[in-house]
């Protein structure tokens, strides 16, 4: 059951449907909100990954966590290392642009890059991550 199914006995209830007012499901169109999680070596690499990313508007919102220790196995050899992690509010249709962009400004031979479905959530802030995260700005053609 999604949190969109489950019955509330609050104000913001409805008891026809079973929803919650103010969530949406989304369907998994082209235009619905995705969450990505990354990581980064270092929080100032992560922090220059988070800035341009919303500045180009390829994601909404980027969330730059606290330091985490990242056990792994790389080319046959057991790794840890301290990463930072990132996630990014955006939406499935700029995630190729935007794992573009993410493979650009990482150093790592390969950068996580996991894409997590969002089955339903405040209409309100979904609209905001699909508006916030239209994908860069082209200059009109002369």
């Amino acid at each position: 059951m999604s949190i969109a199914d489950r019955p509330s006995a609050g104000p913001d209830a409805s008891a026809a449907s079973g929803s919650i007012r103010g969530l949406r499901r989304q369907d998994g169109a082209p235009t619905d909100a995705v969450v990505v999680l990354s990581t980064a070596p270092d929080v100032l690499l992560a922090k220059r990954i988070a800035h341009v990313l919303v500045e180009e508007s390829l994601v909404a919102c980027a969330q730059v966590g606290g330091a985490m220790t990242s056990m792994y196995l790389w080319q046959g050899k057991l790794e840890g290392c301290e990463e930072i992690p990132l996630s990014f509010k955006t939406t499935a249709t700029v995630l190729p642009a935007l794992y573009r962009r993410l493979c650009e400004l990482h150093p790592y031979e390969i950068p996580e890059f996991l894409v997590l479905g969002v089955p339903a959530g405040s209409a309100a802030y979904l609209d905001w991550v699909i508006q916030g995260a239209a994908g860069p700005v082209e200059p009109p053609l002369s």
